[in-house]
């Protein structure tokens, strides 16, 4: 837990850089967003994560943990700048979009105020967090055009996947699997349910684009797979913070707090493991500014 304050100036650099991300996606909207806009957003990021990373953690590996969340960010804008160009809320899932509200708020219940589950260098004293926030606005907006301003353009009849039993079940494992890293059963559970939530947000994503023909726009390529890195980089943090991570036992000497965390990391792994083969075939033959996919054969949804 991180309880020191930023060196001068490190403020002001986030926010020019959200600021210069806005100037780039409201230029996009009005221009079709060429390919020069897709390489522009991901340098944006790119020089976010670079500038977190050695400036504000110091090189730090916990930092690792505020990296997957800039990817999650970078993942919901690419979403958001694909509606903004297309104005077209087209292919988008709304049920995915719940998802992710549902496991950002359930996450930062615990992190806006508890340490437990924050990183331990100078991001986790606000900037961790206020990325998260930064990204449940942006979900909040394009949930608000997939179901308001879009939705003549929304492909309601095929996202049709269920959610409301998925969010009761995991709510119920998190509250038995949950660790104890804040000492608040409650918020522990939170934590853990915001987790397990957001291993299969994508579900009703790869759900839609299998039932509208396997076809994914390119930047919806981009933003599944930046949404992979994302939990690549957080499983990575955890897999190396397993032995630090407790819970009160059920058997002894067996914590099943921290192999729930892993396989929920896994599990989202897995769900996109065909994805990531057809988007790396579609970036090797299109590049990153015409990866449309169009997959072949049945996905593993």
């Amino acid at each position: 837990m991180a309880g020191r304050l930023l060196f001068p100036h490190t403020e002001l650099l986030f926010f020019n850089v959200l600021a210069m991300y806005a100037a780039v996606a409201a230029d996009a909207a009005g221009k079709g967003a060429p390919s020069g806009h897709v390489m522009a957003t991901y340098a944006l990021f790119l020089f976010l994560a670079f500038m977190v990373y050695h400036h504000v953690a110091g090189g730090e590996f916990s930092s690792i943990l505020t990296m997957s969340v800039i990817f999650q960010c970078l993942s919901v804008s690419l979403l958001a700048l694909q509606v903004l160009t297309k104005k077209s809320a087209a292919g988008i899932s709304a049920k995915s979009l719940q998802l992710d509200v549902f496991s950002l708020c359930f996450r930062l219940s615990s992190t806006i105020w508890l340490n437990g589950y924050l990183p331990v260098d100078m991001t986790g004293d606000w900037l961790y967090q206020a990325i998260d926030v930064c990204t449940l606005v942006i979900v909040l907006w394009l949930l608000f055009q997939v179901l308001v301003v879009r939705k003549s353009t929304y492909s309601e009849t095929s996202d049709s996947l269920a959610i409301s039993p998925l969010v009761c079940i995991l709510l119920v494992l998190a509250f038995l699997l949950h660790a104890d890293m804040n000492s608040r059963p409650l918020f522990d559970a939170l934590w853990m349910a915001g987790l397990f939530v957001g291993s299969v947000a994508e579900l009703p994503q790869l759900w839609l684009i299998a039932r509208s023909g396997g076809r994914a726009e390119t930047l919806m390529s981009h933003h599944i797979a930046a949404m992979m890195v994302s939990r690549l980089l957080s499983g990575s943090f955890m897999w190396h913070a397993r032995h630090d991570v407790t819970c009160e036992f059920w058997v002894d000497g067996f914590n099943h707090a921290i192999y729930a965390i892993l396989a929920a990391h896994a599990l989202h792994l897995i769900l996109l493991g065909d994805f990531a083969y057809y988007y790396a075939k579609a970036v090797a033959k299109g590049g990153l500014a015409n990866c449309t996919l169009e997959l072949e054969g049945d996905m593993c949804v």
